[in-house]
Parts: structure tokens; C-alpha cells; sequence
């Protein structure tokens, strides 16, 4: 078996006008709810071997914020060029070529690809929208990434950080 985690970047900011999309940090509200996504994660065992994330600024944040909540070493975050702004495709091909070693993999992107990704993914129920900080994770019967397919991720899960507040 194989997890998959999906997290939605954290809040960024947008108060400086004329930055680059690439560029923009978490805003506060981001920087508070990483870091509690991350506890709620680690509550439930949840612990990745691997963290893949799109190099933008707000997506690196959010992976580095949460390595350190879960107690995971960051030299376990890779950056990934295409995960910026992917399509759900492009997420898949990424996970493809893994192999089999990391059993439960975190990837941070962005949306609307996320969303898509997740409802792709899942097996069961679909969701609206995968918020600022929203997690979506799910098992999939697989013994290598390489199999992972549409439709085949089973005890999905879906946590964001309104949903407790």
C-alpha cells in the first residue's frame, strides 16, 4: 500500500503590488494554518518518506513549515518545476516515475489542479474545492508509483483549516 497526501499551498500574500506569482510568501493567516495542518497530520501517524513540492515561494513555505511540524528532515522536501501550476496530468506523470521506496509521499501544489488531482485520484466522494491548506489524502493498493492510476485511491480523507476552527 501507498499513501498520497495532497496540500494545497498555505495563504499567501498578495499586499505588494507588481510581485511576481512566483514569488509571493505566506501571508499570516498561511503561517499560522501550515504549521496546524501539519499537528493535525501528525496526530493521525501520518508521516511522509518523500515531500514533493512546487518551487513557488508559497508552496516551498508550506512543505518547509510542515517538514518541521511532522519532524521530518527537509533535505526529504525535492522541488519539482513542473508541479507549478500543474495539471493533474502533469501530477501524475511526476508520482509515475518515484518507483516504489517512499510509501507515503506528500506532493504541495497549487490549484485549480489540485482540486482536480484529488477528485482523479479518489475512488469515492469528490470535493468542491481544495482550499488554502487543504489536505487531501488517500491509500492506493500499489507496490510501485508507477501504477498509480485515475480512480483507484480508496480511505480518502480531506482536512482543511476551517474545519476545526
Amino acid at each position: 500500500m501507498k499513501r498520497l497526501t495532497l496540500v494545497r499551498h498555505a495563504k499567501s500574500d498578495w499586499s505588494l503590488p507588481g510581485q511576481n506569482d512566483w514569488d509571493r510568501p505566506l501571508n499570516k493567516r498561511g503561517q499560522r494554518d501550515a504549521p496546524e495542518m501539519a499537528k493535525r497530520l501528525r496526530s493521525r501517524k501520518l508521516k511522509p518518506d518523500l515531500m514533493l513540492a512546487s518551487p513557488a515561494v508559497r508552496a516551498l513555505s508550506t512543505a518547509s513549515v510542515m517538514a518541521r511540524e511532522l519532524k521530518v528532515p527537509a533535505t526529504l522536501i525535492a522541488q519539482d518545476e513542473r508541479l507549478y501550476l500543474a495539471s493533474p496530468s502533469d501530477m501524475l506523470t511526476v508520482l509515475r516515475e518515484l518507483g516504489g521506496e517512499a510509501k507515503h509521499v506528500m506532493m504541495f501544489g497549487h490549484n485549480p489542479g489540485m482540486t482536480e488531482f484529488a477528485n482523479r485520484l479518489s475512488a469515492g466522494d469528490r470535493i468542491d474545492n481544495l482550499p488554502t491548506c487543504g489536505v487531501f489524502t488517500a491509500l492506493f493498493d500499489i507496490r510501485d508509483w508507477s501504477l498509480l492510476d485515475w480512480g483507484s485511491g480508496a480511505d480518502a480523507e480531506f482536512d482543511y483549516p476551517k474545519n476545526h476552527s
